[in-house]
This record gives structure tokens, C-alpha cells and sequence, in this order.
């Protein structure tokens, strides 16, 4: 099955772990991604909420594959920010493996998140998002033409 963000916006949350659970790692990216912040998923307001935190919040991320690093693009105009360390292991959802942004040693501000990513389609990633360690939101991420 072919996934798109309009798609994911109307899963559940209980869904969306579905799919992520399913889903195989992948490889760690490399490159900028578009990102889209699912909250209140499967809900009529999960489209705006996801709009609003795009334009004025959180736009995406920029991976470092090579170095395992990565950045965030954040505010109206994409400052560069907020980095974390990029690594493969197992997920606090189910235990498989994943890809892990982990911001505990590499930001102030954002050292209690943890978001971990799974490939649902070719250059699309699911994400969840941990607040010490306990589940917060859903994101997706999507590289090549749609970044």
C-alpha cells in the first residue's frame, strides 16, 4: 500500500503504531526532508494543526548520514537548529529496530525527546516522538523531490 501525508493525517494514533511497528527500518537518511507533525491524528483538525506547526514552527529536518547527525529546520524561516545523533536501535514501541534521533546529548532544549523513524514507502519515513521516554506525537518525513 502507497502512503501519503494526507493518508497518515486521518490514521489513528493506534494506526500509525500499526503501520510503524510493521515497517522496516531503513537506511539512515541522508539529505534534507520535508516534515509534517501528526497530532490529534484521525481527526478533522489533524490537517490545519500539521499546517500551522509547518509554517511557523517545525519544517523538516536535514540529515548527516555520514557524520549520524542531523538538524532541524525550524521557525517561519528554516533556522537551522536543534541537533541530534543519528543511530540504529531497538524501538521503545516494540522493540525492533529503527533509526533514533536522540537529542539527549546534543541539545538544551530538546535533551528529553527521542523520536524514532521507520520506512513506509520509498523516501517516506514514519516517526514517533518520545517526551522521557513516553510516547507524545506522530511525524512523517519526506525526502528527494517532495523536501
Amino acid at each position: 500500500m502507497a502512503y501519503d501525508v494526507p493518508g497518515l493525517l486521518q490514521m489513528s494514533s493506534a494506526d500509525l503504531d500499526s503501520l510503524f511497528s510493521s515497517s522496516p527500518a531503513g537506511d539512515i537518511p541522508n539529505g534534507p526532508a520535508k516534515g509534517t507533525a501528526i497530532v490529534a491524528s484521525g481527526t478533522i483538525f489533524s490537517p490545519e494543526i500539521a499546517e500551522f506547526i509547518s509554517l511557523f514552527v517545525w519544517q523538516g529536518k536535514t540529515f548527516d548520514g555520514q557524520h549520524g547527525v542531523l538538524r532541524n529546520r525550524i521557525l517561519p524561516f528554516g533556522l537551522s537548529a536543534i541537533v541530534a545523533e543519528v543511530y540504529k536501535a531497538p524501538s521503545l514501541l516494540d522493540n525492533k529496530e529503527c533509526i533514533v534521533l536522540d537529542y539527549s546529548k546534543t541539545s538544551e532544549v530538546a535533551q528529553w525527546i527521542r523520536d524514532e523513524i521507520r520506512l513506509i514507502g520509498p523516501d517516506f519515513y514514519l516517526g514517533r516522538v518520545y517526551w522521557s521516554g513516553k510516547p507524545l506525537i506522530h511525524f512523517c518525513l519526506q525526502f528527494g523531490a517532495a523536501a
